[in-house]
């Protein structure tokens, strides 16, 4: 007898959307933001604007296959995905530093492969399957909740030994709150929060630049040429915008005074071009992405679904809630980039293709058939 094909539903065409405007608006503001820095330093103002450009096409691709892909496959292939991170996770201490960090694999012309942008996804691919294999009992200590923690730390700890202290922060919070929505008494998730918490204090103590993040924040004038001075610069570009903005392509602050302007502060950059209209526009982008993301988790066929659209709704909406903190000096500095907008190709395809698991998810939800 042979066996029909799956039938699929309509993709959440607004999520869809949503996810197209960010990156493109994304491409558009990495060119503007880099200009000016690209021009001086590499003879071309659009030097960043191809690369970008190229991964957001690749991007894209990727996500229409995932998008394609019955997400259930990745059960099969989680152990394997596992194994495989863990390798890339060490093979960066075989690559010089980068600004005191080993975050990266070379790929020559191609760029950097940063593990751990990989890593959080496979964390949440993990949590998943084991929730969804264990049922209820994965609200009891030993055969649930110790073994996802465990795992978690592994993965967490691998990518703090990198010195990125904000993705195994964020890697962590992603566990918390898989775990919360998958029923975990909430005295064993505030326990877990308070190891959370001393754990951060530790590696800021075992590491001065964290403290000296932290005093800059809370006094960024004190400091404002030392540990203080980009938070200053952010301050700048915010406040300079107004509300419509000096106009696109027309900030003063990329001119080298936020140091990398197109990474992890170009929100700044959004601010200062295309004023607080500009910033609220991404900001309605994001909490119109966790909407829909919320719809589809709750509409999620089964526990794998529900924990896996858990997971990687939750991965999107925390980087861009501390980003946007970072830049308004809500909080302390920490590398974590806009997702879909900030430049940085492994990070942006690697967020695509799990959009495309995302989509695929809402196909399936939206399915009617018998």
């Amino acid at each position: 007898m042979r066996k029909t094909k799956k039938r699929l539903g309509e993709i959440d065409f607004v999520l869809f959307a949503i996810i197209l405007t960010l990156t493109s608006f994304g491409v558009l503001m990495v060119y503007s933001a880099s200009s000016y820095s690209a021009a001086f330093n590499s003879n071309n103002a659009e030097f960043y604007l191809w690369k970008q450009l190229s991964w957001a096409v690749i991007g894209t691709i990727a996500m229409i296959i995932t998008m394609n892909i019955d997400y259930h496959i990745y059960k099969k292939h989680t152990g394997k995905l596992m194994i495989l991170t863990i390798i890339l996770l060490l093979l960066v201490f075989l690559f010089p530093p980068i600004n005191g960090a080993r975050r990266w694999i070379s790929l020559g012309p191609l760029g950097n492969l940063q593990p751990s942008e990989i890593a959080k996804y496979v964390v949440v691919l993990f949590l998943a399957m084991y929730i969804d294999r264990k049922g209820e009992k994965i609200k009891e200590f030993k055969q649930g909740l110790f073994p996802c923690l465990a795992v978690t730390c592994v993965y967490a700890g691998l990518i703090l030994a990198e010195k990125n202290l904000s993705i195994t922060m964020i890697t962590i919070l992603v566990a918390t709150t898989m775990l919360i929505v998958a029923g975990i008494d909430l005295k064993k998730v505030f326990a877990l929060g308070t190891v959370v918490v001393l754990g951060g204090i530790t590696g800021i103590i075992l590491e001065p630049y964290r403290a000296r993040r932290i005093t800059g924040f809370l006094n960024p004038w004190e400091s404002a040429q030392g540990d203080g001075y980009q938070l200053i610069q952010s301050l700048l570009a915010l406040g300079s915008g107004g509300l419509t903005g000096v106009g696109i392509g027309q900030s003063r602050q990329k001119c080298f005074y936020i140091p990398e302007p197109h990474t992890d502060f170009i929100f700044a950059i959004i601010g200062e071009e295309l004023g607080f209209l500009g910033c609220l526009f991404v900001i309605v982008l994001f909490v119109m992405f966790l909407w829909r993301g919320l719809v589809t988790i709750l509409r999620s066929k089964d526990v794998y679904a529900m924990m896996l659209s858990t997971g990687i709704v939750a991965i999107i909406t925390f980087q861009a809630l501390i980003n946007i903190a970072v830049v308004t000096v809500s909080m302390p500095t920490t590398g974590v980039p806009l997702p879909f907008i900030s430049y940085g190709g492994s990070s942006l395809v690697i967020n695509m293709a799990a959009m495309g698991i995302l989509l695929n998810i809402t196909r399936q939800n939206n399915y009617q058939g018998i």
